[in-house]
């Protein structure tokens, strides 16, 4: 299963009958290097200015066999050398790098896989922008993603020059240094420091680390299926949903007691399913110049929503949950802040003074998870205190890309490499607060901040901030990638706001784009609506009878598929295999599906082709070879390019005509009758 061929000149590693590395003194395998870099942070955006001062490529090298399964390669270059162990156990080969053999100094490291020209890479966490990786060159490193993130636009150029903030394609609250080859093995190299993950090159792909990473992992397997599954098995596997989740869409309202249950209220009187009311200032507001913001002090502004704590019992009779908001931040001078700091649980400044972190017009300080005692803190003060025995069924998780790299930490690791670890730290908070609680199953939270090994502790992804349009980098259409590319990381359960978030530089959501984005969320693993950061410009669900009658029309689809969501959601907690797939990991012999990043699977049965352009009555799609109907019309197909109608209400999505579903998928034209 593993096979290093090899002379005194070069040699090759062999796994399962793929090569996946080559070694000569023309074309080495690994570099290390010298370098420096200045990080600047304006509110989560980060500016990289990195000089490298030397890079060498580890020329000479020597292999020693251990056992079957086991061997040694030592790299070198004049007084330099670094030791690499290559151990297969259990269809898993680990390249362990021996980071004592090489100088401190030596904070830079590349290593290059062999690729070729035909094929294609998936994953590096969630990508919004390409699907299909190759071609480009992806940084990881988890910060917000910016605002348009396409630079030859107007509002990202307008985001970039009043608040550095406009992103780029590559840009993403949740990076992931794992990426998945058609060449059937998926890789990890397992560091939180920067890294850098170029596709551009024929022949090579090249893996850029800003230290001497611990190891590389690779594993292949037979079945795309089967390599996702492995991922999960890698990273460990995501949580099933709450039951209550099904029953219909979680509505994004606020501004105190009294209206959102009167929001919700009439949603429910006008056919809306409605499973939760998710009231994100539920701790308080603050206006800023980015629009309506959140009091970050973690705790029941009794003033804004009065009466609250016994609303959330009413409503939990009538089976709606209430959500609430939360993030690792605790806003400075107000109590929990206090508390904290008093207690000495905040990250501080290399001198130990007070650190403060500007969010947009308010400072707060960093919840300091290094320190076991602030972790036990932050989740048994605030997430068990003040969210759950409040009766708060969920929440957003917010944040975590916004760890400073100039603090100082109490584990005493350089704040640049536990930056990218900080979201799987705050999603272990969140995790084991609801699992002691005994609420496994019952409370739903969301996080959007993401990074290596979070998949277990985040119950489930939200795709962000996106802007309120329909622009394929930050509109309703990069949420299809986003969702694909998590799921090929073992991030199986994603979500997005209905009708985007970001309202700026003249965005505003319409009824249209509202009315689209629904359509698509009816097909996904959960329903949830945001207002936006500027409420007032936006379209709302409850400005226009039609689009009300429409929101009505596809929260019923929702619950009435129900049984198959569910299954697939099981499935994604057993087997790991993601509820959105791409279509080639069920048609794998279809060449064309390996390129369509905006039409997915919902499972193994249900094709969704989300209209993600404005003005469109038809809608031009894809169909792998196979029987398929139209969920609307019951029009059948066997595939190809298609064009079907697709006005508003009647969403281009297909069922596999011998699906264990078909009679369910059927009674869908009926959900509205």
């Amino acid at each position: 299963m593993l096979r290093i061929d090899h002379n005194k000149e070069d040699f090759s590693v062999v796994l399962n009958n793929k090569k996946i590395l080559e070694h000569s003194c023309e074309n080495p395998c690994i570099f290390v290097g010298k370098g420096n870099a200045d990080i600047d942070m304006y509110r989560g955006n980060f500016k990289f200015d990195n000089y490298i001062s030397e890079r060498l490529p580890l020329l000479n090298f020597e292999i020693i066999k251990k056992t079957k399964n086991f061997y040694e390669i030592v790299f070198a270059v004049a007084d330099e050398h670094l030791v690499c162990e290559l151990k297969y156990e259990n269809e898993r080969l680990e390249l362990g790098f021996n980071k004592q053999e090489i100088p401190s100094e030596f904070n830079r490291f590349w290593i290059r896989l062999l690729a070729n020209k035909d094929e294609k890479i998936y994953g590096c966490g969630e990508q919004l922008s390409y699907f299909n990786l190759r071609g480009r060159n992806f940084p990881l490193w988890t910060s917000e993603p910016g605002v348009g993130r396409d630079k030859s636009t107007f509002v990202t150029w307008q985001a970039d020059v009043n608040d550095n903030a406009g992103g780029d394609y590559y840009n993403t609250n949740y990076p992931q240094s794992t990426f998945i080859s058609t060449q059937k093995y998926f890789c990890h190299l397992d560091s939180t420091a920067y890294m850098d993950f170029n596709f551009k090159n024929e022949n090579f792909h090249e893996l850029e680390c800003w230290e001497i990473p611990t190891r590389l992992i690779f594993e292949t397997a037979d079945t795309y299926l089967n390599l996702v599954s492995k991922v999960t098995n890698f990273f460990g596997k995501n949580q099933k949903l709450p039951e209550w989740v099904y029953n219909g869409v979680i509505l994004g309202i606020q501004d105190g007691t009294d209206i959102v249950i009167d929001k919700a209220q009439y949603a429910i009187d006008a056919g809306v399913k409605v499973s939760g009311i998710w009231a994100q200032d539920w701790q308080g507001e603050r206006r800023t110049s980015f629009g309506k913001r959140l009091n970050w002090n973690w705790q029941w502004d009794s003033k804004l929503y009065p009466n609250l704590d016994k609303k959330i019992t009413e409503l939990k009779s009538r089976d709606i949950r209430f959500l609430g908001y939360t993030n690792p931040y605790l806003i400075k001078d107000w109590d929990l802040y206090k508390e904290g700091l008093e207690l000495g649980y905040f990250a501080t400044t290399k001198d130990d003074k007070e650190y403060l972190v500007d969010f947009g017009e308010f400072e707060c300080g960093v919840v300091d998870f290094t320190n076991p005692e602030a972790f036990e803190w932050y989740k048994n003060r605030v997430i068990k205190k003040e969210l759950i025995e409040f009766g708060l069924a969920g929440w957003m998780a917010d944040f975590g890309e916004y760890l400073p790299t100039d603090c100082k930490l109490f584990n005493g690791v350089d704040a640049t490499i536990m930056h990218n670890d900080w979201p799987r730290l705050w999603a272990k908070a969140n995790f084991e607060a609801v699992e002691e609680s005994g609420k496994l199953g019952e409370i739903l939270y969301f996080m959007r901040a993401g990074f290596n090994g979070f998949q277990p502790y985040n119950l489930l992804l939200w795709a962000g901030d996106q802007c309120v349009d329909f622009s394929l980098h930050d509109g309703l259409a990069s949420v299809i990638p986003a969702a694909l590319s998590a799921g090929m990381c073992g991030m199986g359960l994603s979500h997005s706001d209905i009708g985007g978030y970001t309202t700026l530089h003249g965005l505003k959501r319409t009824k249209e784009l509202f009315m689209r984005w629904t359509e698509m969320a009816a097909f996904t693993p959960v329903m949830r609506t945001h207002e936006g950061n500027r409420p007032a410009d936006n379209f709302q669900f409850d400005q226009d009878k039609d689009a009300l009658a429409h929101f009505a029309k596809m929260t019923q689809i929702y619950v009435h598929l129900k049984p198959y969501i569910k299954s697939l959601v099981e499935t994604n907690a057993e087997k790991g295999i993601p509820v959105q797939r791409p279509l080639f990991m069920h048609y794998e012999d279809d060449a064309r599906t390996y390129d369509i990043q905006y039409q997915y699977l919902f499972g193994e049965d249900v094709l969704v082709a989300p209209v993600h352009k404005e003005n469109q009555e038809e809608w031009a799609i894809y169909l792998p070879k196979d029987n398929w109907v139209h969920l609307f019309t019951g029009v059948e197909y066997e595939g190809g390019d298609i064009i079907v109608d697709a006005p508003l209400g009647c969403p281009p999505v297909f069922y596999r005509k011998d699906s264990e579903y078909k009679e369910l998928f059927k009674q869908v034209k009926n959900t509205d009758e």
